[in-house]
């Protein structure tokens, strides 16, 4: 199937609903690595990735593939405790169709987080970085999660993205990371597709453009919620530099998925800290 529609959303969400009699205000995707947070989600609803009808199944290491539906601080959410990517082989309309499970059941606020290869000669394995904006690779070369038909029920059919990353809740974010003493960056996401990682010439253009960090996910994600009418916070947690320059001949330096999911394990009790403090900050679920 080329085009996941409204007719797939609604059994999604019609699954989830029968597994679960809480009503999520706050949907938050977990990435490579960071599963273990969904843990700490109180009075769980867990609903396995492959019980749930068209919602996909991710097949990388670090990516638990389970629903948690609860509270946390107070709040209401829905944690996606990992993530499938476009190059697992899903259309791109599948891959967001959790997105559009949430906006169908009622969240409002989508926090995405992602491990990331950071570009800045500043950040270091373990680092959080705020993202501002993103460039979406995938999207601009015709990969776009809403190419196909429009369904004007779910969203414009040209949504404005000047805005992807709301303005307040990345001022809140900040506020909590300073108020937590924990550190962390702030730019611009660029999302490529993936499964190589990039060579040291794609990394040098990257950086040349304003990139700050780099990953495989997210801005997809993002432009369905803000299609949908969800406000959008992201973070990377870096886990690995980016290797800018070709080795020199017998030099062992090279990217790999275990030091995305080693790193992983300094970024989750950061991140776990941040968004914590961010959900304490927003304002109380209406009665």
């Amino acid at each position: 199937m080329d085009f996941f529609m409204r007719e797939q959303f609604e059994a999604a969400a019609d699954a989830v609903r029968a597994r679960t009699q809480q009503s999520p205000r706050v949907g938050i995707v977990l990435g490579s690595g960071l599963g273990g947070f969904a843990a700490s989600v109180e009075s769980p609803d867990i609903i396995p990735y492959d019980e749930i009808p068209h919602w996909p199944v991710s097949t990388v290491e670090g990516h638990h593939g389970e629903l948690v539906v609860g509270t946390l601080e107070g709040q209401p959410v829905m944690v996606m405790s990992g993530r499938a990517h476009f190059y697992e082989g899903y259309p791109l309309s599948q891959v967001t169709l959790p997105v559009r499970v949430m906006q169908l059941m009622g969240v409002e606020i989508l926090i995405l987080t992602n491990a990331a290869g950071g570009l800045e000669a500043t950040f270091t394995p373990g680092d959080l970085m705020l993202i501002s904006d993103h460039i979406n690779f995938v999207g601009m070369t015709g990969s776009n999660p809403l190419r196909g038909p429009n369904d004007s029920s779910l969203g414009t059919r040209f949504p404005d993205m000047s805005s992807a990353y709301d303005a307040e809740l990345r001022q809140i974010a900040k506020e909590a990371a300073r108020a937590e003493n924990v550190p962390m960056h702030e730019g611009v996401y660029a999302a490529v597709g993936g499964p190589s990682f990039e060579t040291p010439a794609e990394i040098r253009f990257l950086r040349t453009i304003g990139a700050s960090a780099v990953g495989m996910s997210t801005a997809h994600e993002t432009i369905v919620a803000r299609h949908g009418g969800l406000r959008v916070l992201g973070i990377s947690g870096i886990t690995n530099i980016a290797i800018d320059q070709p080795p020199a001949i017998g030099a062992d330096l090279k990217a790999t998925h275990d030091e995305v999911l080693e790193a992983g394990k300094i970024v989750v009790p950061r991140l776990e800290t941040v968004l914590r403090a961010v959900l304490r900050r927003l304002p109380a679920p209406a009665a």
